[in-house]
């Protein structure tokens, strides 16, 4: 007689193979391209300010995570990638806050 497999162990054998390795560096690579079209447009444009450069990285990274994170697992290195938004968010909140305060002031 042939052993059955709980449906539970194939969607998560299914969740492991999605997420291997080869995924993740494609994300990274997206990422990259999406920071190295930015440069380009940024030195085209003769304006290279960090802090635009800073939210365009953002929300690069946000539509990486969106595409990475799995639905019903979570793996250890999207806990660490959630952290690096979270400090992002942060830092982009004390970004508006700065130019609320310079438009107030002006």
């Amino acid at each position: 007689m042939k052993k059955k497999i709980p449906i539970r162990l194939i969607s998560l054998r299914l969740n492991r193979w999605i997420l291997t390795s080869p995924n993740i560096r494609l994300a990274y690579i997206a990422l990259v391209a999406w920071l190295i079209i930015v440069m380009f447009f940024m030195i085209i444009a003769w304006n290279i300010n960090l802090e635009i450069f800073f939210v365009l990285w953002l929300i690069g990274l946000l539509v990486i995570v969106e595409m990475v994170d799995p639905a019903f697992i979570q793996p250890q290195y999207m806990r660490y990638i959630k952290y690096l938004v979270a400090a992002g968010m942060v830092i982009f909140g004390a970004i508006m806050a700065q130019k609320v305060l310079e438009i107030i002031n002006s």
